[in-house]
């Protein structure tokens, strides 16, 4: 299942990962073992986040997809089932609007 995963870090933990030059291999190393279809990163409140889409089989996986951000840089994570627009269309909307209408 496709799933996007929003990853908050931490000042004090990435600044000491960017201060001793660890920052870019410790990332590296977590997104080579979660292999996501896209990753972004920006700010969110003022904080370092990343937007990862990720494919999810089944939930015994989360913890191997949260750990490794939990462990390396004491971040939040959440993790959202996300559609794209075909998955959307054959959602049978009609039917349940009809429904609960």
């Amino acid at each position: 299942m496709k799933m996007l995963m929003i990853v908050t870090m931490p000042h004090h933990k990435f600044n000491a990962a960017v201060k001793d030059g660890t920052a870019g291999a410790k990332l590296g190393k977590i997104l080579d073992a979660l292999k996501p279809e896209a990753a972004y990163f920006t700010e969110t409140n003022g904080k370092r986040t990343g937007f990862l889409v990720v494919n999810i089989a089944e939930t015994a996986q989360i913890p191997s997809f949260s750990e490794p951000w939990f462990l390396t840089f004491e971040a939040d994570v959440q993790i959202h089932p996300v559609m794209l627009p075909a998955d959307l269309q054959r959602a049978g909307l009609d039917t349940v609007g009809q429904q609960w209408s």
